[in-house]
């Protein structure tokens, strides 16, 4: 006589298949080219983060890692793309924070909810913003920046990497704390940003360390103060807005890994452990050196948390300065 398992035997059958398919998944990733999404145009912040760590996946796991840069909507496009690649590991979202936990406060309409949509992997590097000035702008410090905004009377414009980002909302914190009346410029991207203001064509922006540093070095512009807690062990001569009075200005600029929902979780953890590894490699390290940022690499149970107290903390930041774009 044949006996059939009963429906509780079957289901814990069913569900041990499927663990087991993962786990074998995962011990097979990635079994062909992997696509890197960065969602901001090639040369800015996100690719210094996205291509040594792309490169030693490479590497180490002898299958390709591919960036893709899909740069517009302030992070949003390219990372909505990433929320609708099939969920097995092989396209994955390198970014900064904006589309993350910025975006969903400042856009009345979102294509996706990152909260959902998206799995945190690990944060790769986390930078404070500078507040630099082209050389024409006639101040030498803080206090002389602000009266000099404050003489244009409603004609100064600063720059932003793009609608959303930590520069935008570092800008309008900025704005808020001191009243003063400028004009946002956004860039689709932290390099075209530079360009104009290397240029000359816009007078000051935020941007992170990590791309805006050379251009420091070679006196191309001059940074005004620092929004970190301390000062940067790259610019250990420039103060912290704290030190120059305004204590209430304090933000990072972070850029971390993400897959789509449903991915696996042993996929993701293997995502992490090879990403960590290659995070503790000279190549990498050396890029944490250059960007002024300690190792920052961590699990992804650990990053979901730090995302999620992001989100409230940027979402204030917006609703307080009153900032929008659309």
């Amino acid at each position: 006589m044949r006996v059939f398992p009963s429906k509780g035997k079957s289901l814990v059958f069913a569900f041990a298949a499927t663990v087991l398919s993962a786990s074998a998944f995962a011990q097979n990733w990635p079994d062909n080219n992997v696509t890197v999404v960065v969602p901001w145009p090639a040369g800015g912040p996100s690719d210094i983060a996205a291509r040594p760590l792309a490169k030693g996946l490479t590497t180490n796991l002898k299958q390709s890692f591919v960036i893709d840069n899909r740069g517009g909507g302030g992070g949003n496009i390219g990372t909505a793309a990433v929320t609708r690649a099939k969920p097995d590991g092989m396209t994955m979202l390198i970014t900064s924070s904006a589309p993350i936990v910025i975006n969903p406060s400042l856009y009345k309409k979102m294509p996706f909810d990152p909260a959902k949509d998206l799995i945190p992997v690990t944060n790769l590097l986390r930078a404070p913003l500078v507040l630099v000035a082209h050389p024409s702008v006639p101040a030498k410090n803080l206090k002389e920046l602000m009266a000099f905004i404050q003489s244009k009377k409603g004609q100064f414009s600063y720059a932003s990497s793009g609608n959303g980002t930590p520069q935008h909302l570092t800008g309008e914190l900025f704005r808020s704390v001191t009243k003063l009346d400028m004009v946002h410029v956004p860039y689709k991207g932290s390099a075209p940003a530079i360009s104009d203001l290397l240029g000359g064509h816009i007078p000051m922006m935020f941007d992170s360390t990590i791309a805006i540093m050379p251009h420091i070095k070679s006196g191309k512009v001059k940074p005004i103060a620092v929004s970190g807690n301390k000062r940067s062990p790259l610019l250990p001569d420039v103060p912290t807005f704290a030190e120059a009075g305004l204590p209430a200005i304090e933000s990072y600029a972070w850029y971390g890994l993400f897959v789509p929902a449903k991915t696996p979780k042993a996929i993701v953890d293997k995502i992490n452990a090879e990403s960590q590894k290659v995070m503790k490699q000279p190549d990498f390290q050396r890029v944490l050196t250059d960007t002024g940022t300690d190792y920052v690499g961590d699990s992804p149970e650990n990053f979901a948390k730090f995302v999620a107290a992001e989100s409230q903390k940027w979402s204030k930041v917006v609703k307080d300065s009153g900032a929008t774009v659309d």
